[in-house]
C-alpha cells in the first residue's frame, strides 16, 4: 500500500511539474519563431528555422536595458536590506529579553495577516510627503521591512543550539561578534531562502512600481512588459512578446538555481540539529 501511495505521489508531482514546465518551454520556442511559423498550425518545440529577430526587435524598440537595470537594482537592494534587517530583528527576538518583546512580536505577526493592497494608499502618501515619488527610494524602502522575514529568522535562531554562542561569549566576543561570526553563518540556509523569496517577489512586483513611478526611465521590467503589450494596436506580435517574457524570467531562474542547494537540501532536512 505504501508503494502505491509513493508511486501516486510521484505521478502527481511529475504531472504538476510538466504543467508548469511545458508552457515555459513553449514560450521559449515561440520567442524564436516568426508570426508565420507561430500561426502555421505546425508549431514544434524546436523552431525550424530558428531566428533571433524577436530579441533584436525588443532590444531595439523597447528601453529594455534600462528596465532590466531598474529591476535588478531594486531587487538586489531590497533583498540585501530585508535580509539584514530581518536577520538582526529575528536574532533580537530569539535571544534577547527586552520590554514589550512579546507585544512587538505579536504586532509583527498581525502585520503578516494584513493584505498588501490595504497599505498601498497610506504608503503612497508617505512616499509623497518625502518627495520620493518616481525615485528608487519609493521602489526600495517599503520592501526593506517584512513581517514574514522577521518571523522566519526568529524561528530559525530559536531552533539553533546556544552552545557555540555561549562559548564565543566566554572567549571574549561581544554581542555583535557573536551574531556576525557565529549566528549568521549557521543561518545561511534560512538567509538564502529569505533572499530567494524576497528577490522573486520584488522582481515580479507590478502594482507598487506602477503607482510610484511616472517616467519611462524609472519603469521596471513588469511595467515595461505591460506597456509593450499595450503598444500593439491591431495585431499582437506574439514572438516579440514571448522574447520579452523570456528576458524577464531568466534572472529569477538563475537566482533559484544558485540557491537551490540551501533552499532544497538544508531547509527540508531541518537545518541544524543538536
Amino acid at each position: 500500500m505504501n508503494k502505491i501511495y509513493k508511486i501516486t505521489g510521484y505521478i502527481i508531482l511529475i504531472l504538476g511539474a510538466l504543467s508548469m514546465l511545458i508552457p515555459f518551454i513553449y514560450m521559449i520556442s515561440l520567442s524564436f519563431m516568426t508570426d508565420k511559423q507561430i500561426f502555421s498550425g505546425n508549431v514544434n518545440f524546436i523552431p525550424n528555422p530558428l531566428i533571433n529577430d524577436n530579441y533584436k526587435y525588443v532590444v531595439s524598440n523597447v528601453n529594455i536595458l534600462r528596465y532590466f537595470f531598474n529591476s535588478m537594482f531594486v531587487a538586489i537592494a531590497t533583498t540585501i536590506g530585508q535580509v539584514l534587517i530581518a536577520s538582526m530583528a529575528g536574532y533580537a527576538f530569539a535571544r534577547f529579553t527586552f520590554k514589550y518583546k512579546e507585544f512587538l512580536f505579536f504586532v509583527i505577526l498581525i502585520s503578516m495577516m494584513i493584505p498588501p493592497q490595504v497599505n498601498i494608499v497610506p504608503l503612497f502618501f508617505i512616499m509623497k510627503e518625502f518627495n520620493w515619488i518616481d525615485t528608487y527610494y519609493a521602489l526600495i524602502v517599503p520592501g526593506l521591512f517584512g513581517g514574514f522575514g522577521v518571523f522566519m529568522m526568529r524561528q530559525w535562531f530559536k531552533s539553533m543550539p546556544e552552545d557555540m554562542e555561549s562559548s564565543a561569549k566566554i572567549d571574549g566576543c561581544n554581542t555583535f561578534e557573536v551574531f556576525y561570526k557565529i549566528a549568521l553563518p549557521l543561518a545561511i540556509p534560512a538567509i538564502v531562502t529569505l533572499a530567494i523569496f524576497t528577490f522573486i517577489t520584488t522582481w515580479n512586483s507590478f502594482m507598487w512600481p506602477l503607482i510610484v513611478t511616472n517616467s519611462d526611465a524609472m519603469r521596471t521590467l513588469p511595467l515595461g512588459l505591460a506597456n509593450f503589450k499595450g503598444s500593439f494596436r491591431e495585431i499582437t506580435d506574439w514572438g516579440a512578446l514571448c522574447a520579452y517574457s523570456v528576458i524577464c524570467t531568466i534572472p529569477v531562474i538563475i537566482i533559484f538555481l544558485l540557491g537551490r542547494k540551501y533552499f532544497i537540501n538544508d531547509i527540508l532536512s531541518g537545518g541544524l540539529k543538536e
